[in-house]
């Protein structure tokens, strides 16, 4: 195995290093000037064998506002992939091109797979239904831009809580968190899987389960609405059943929280009707803007250039 430093999976990083990472973000907005140039000559892969908008492009416009380049695929059709070559065998000959690379791959594992090989920084930008790592940085630098801490404050998390690896990935990066109280709401053929459950109870947090999001609303200070997922069912019977299951609008925000802050890792179909975009609650948006900067700071961190 390789002894460079990857991020495969949010516990990859202790809660001091994502703290780090939380305070390197936010020193790029406030002193932009400075991180202009700072990845001048240096080149990330975007290796995309599963189609993405938010994470390819903000892994790339994080590359170029650091002064890199950027080259890679968005498809696995447009790649050598299509003839039949291995992760493995890719990972090892763009490693010979690049300094670091962002992979997304419909298959839970792959990137663990690419990490036994590579001799640059691998960063898992999604491995099917399993983890989402950097989305979850994402998410905690938008719960701190937002509510100043990561900690002391009840989280509601809504729609599809078993294929969704957001859902995952921010569960336990949260569980390292003091006095953190989950609400999963969903319905029952999409609830969270047991090894999520069993981690919760292992740790001791407070959690439960719900089918009904307006009863949970009054008590969430971090809604996290999630898409029903097409792609991650085996059948369109089940798909069209549960894809209408919540969609949040204004009159199911009476209950909330004056400070609720809304999130979603988008893309959203119908979940959140547009009417909610203009509530100053809504943080979907801001939230892709927090991720084009926690991942310039994590391409700084891994390549060595901010420690």
């Amino acid at each position: 195995m390789s002894n460079v430093r990857n991020l495969i999976n949010i516990t990859d990083f202790t809660v001091e290093e994502i703290n780090k990472l939380i305070e390197i973000a936010d020193d790029i907005v406030a002193h932009h000037e400075k991180y202009d140039e700072i990845c001048k000559h240096k080149k990330l892969a975007t290796l995309f064998f599963e189609p993405s908008t938010r994470t390819r492009l903000s892994f790339e416009a994080a590359m170029l506002e650091l002064g890199g380049s950027v080259l890679g695929f968005s498809s696995a059709n447009s790649s050598s992939a299509a003839k039949g070559e291995s992760v493995s065998d890719t990972i090892m000959t763009v490693c010979n091109y690049v300094d670091i690379i962002a992979m997304r791959h419909p298959k839970e594992g792959a990137p663990i797979v690419a990490s036994k090989r590579n001799t640059v920084p691998i960063i898992n930008a999604g491995d099917g239904g399993h983890f989402h790592p950097t989305q979850t940085l994402t998410d905690l630098l938008t719960i701190k831009r937002k509510k100043g801490r990561l900690d002391n404050m009840t989280v509601g998390l809504c729609g599809d809580l078993k294929f969704g690896r957001t859902v995952h990935s921010l569960i336990e990066a949260m569980l390292r968190y003091p006095n953190i109280k989950f609400v999963l709401i969903s319905p029952e053929e999409l609830q969270v899987p047991e090894y999520v459950k069993e981690k919760m109870n292992e740790v001791g947090v407070e959690w439960r389960e719900t089918e009904s999001l307006e009863d949970a609303m009054p008590e969430l200070d971090i809604l996290y609405m999630t898409r029903i997922q097409r792609e991650r069912f085996f059948n369109e019977e089940d798909y069209v059943r549960l894809k209408d299951s919540y969609i949040l609008n204004l009159e199911k925000l009476e209950t909330a929280k004056k400070d609720l802050t809304i999130m979603h890792p988008l893309p959203r179909v119908n979940e959140i009707s547009v009417e909610v975009d203009d509530d100053p609650r809504a943080c979907y948006f801001f939230q892709a803007l927090c991720g084009k900067h926690i991942r310039m700071a994590l391409i700084l961190f891994l390549l060595g250039i901010v420690k």
